[in-house]
């Protein structure tokens, strides 16, 4: 029962906290869905273990806290990935803004010999005369 109550005490705390995150922009929506709904999870989970014991005698699992770390486990194989590819996705677009970078830098760059060769030779002053 004593770890029944803190479980839930903890729960209620993250989900306070990414709460907090999330109104204060530090944590974006679609990685704060996730936290809530594990917290949300846990508290009822926490507050109703007799779903926990019924999940794991439906799947066959001889103690109900192996379900809950193989799912911690598929959970954090998921992430990871997810992850991944998020860091994937941001490094191709470091690059593709760093080569547009280095194109610029060349384009000022001829930009500025360009103009520089013009200001070094002499301009012709159009001639005052006019022709009749």
């Amino acid at each position: 029962m004593f770890g029944s109550v803190i479980t839930f005490i903890i729960a209620l705390l993250t989900l306070s906290l990414v709460i907090v995150l999330l109104r204060r922009g530090h944590l974006r929506e679609k990685y704060a869905i996730l936290w809530l709904f594990l917290s949300l999870v846990t508290m009822v989970l926490s507050g109703f273990p007799q779903i926990l014991l019924w999940a794991s005698q439906i799947l066959g699992v001889q103690v109900p806290s192996n379900l809950i770390f193989a799912v911690a486990l598929l959970l954090l194989v998921g992430i990871t990935l997810h992850l991944g590819w998020e860091l994937s996705t941001v490094e191709d677009e470091a690059r593709a803004l760093a080569e547009e970078i280095g194109i610029i830098h060349v384009m000022i760059a001829d930009m500025q010999n360009a103009h520089n060769a013009e200001s070094s030779t002499p301009q012709r002053q159009p001639s005052s005369t006019t022709q009749t």
